[in-house]
């Protein structure tokens, strides 16, 4: 599980065994939560509001870089940080 990003201390993690749609996961201190990369929306799982808010405006201007680890993930490739 291969964390691609550390955002306001929130883990952004991929992981190899997935299934569609793109997402990725989110995990700080004992909550843990699933966000669909498309709608930027928690599909499973909660994380503190504000924690969650940083996240979405992070990941907004990186979606493509994010569609782009999960699928290296799953193909089982090395999987490169993101900003």
């Amino acid at each position: 599980m291969p964390t691609v990003a550390t955002v306001e201390g929130v883990k952004i993690q991929v992981y190899a065994n997935e299934h569609p749609p793109p997402h990725i996961h989110l995990r700080i201190a004992e909550h843990q939560a699933v966000m669909d990369i498309e709608t930027l929306k928690v599909t499973a799982g909660s994380i503190p509001l504000a924690k969650k808010r940083k996240v979405v405006k992070w990941a907004k201007s990186r979606q493509a870089e994010l569609r782009r680890a999960f699928e290296q993930a799953i193909s089982l490739e090395p999987v490169e940080p993101i900003e």
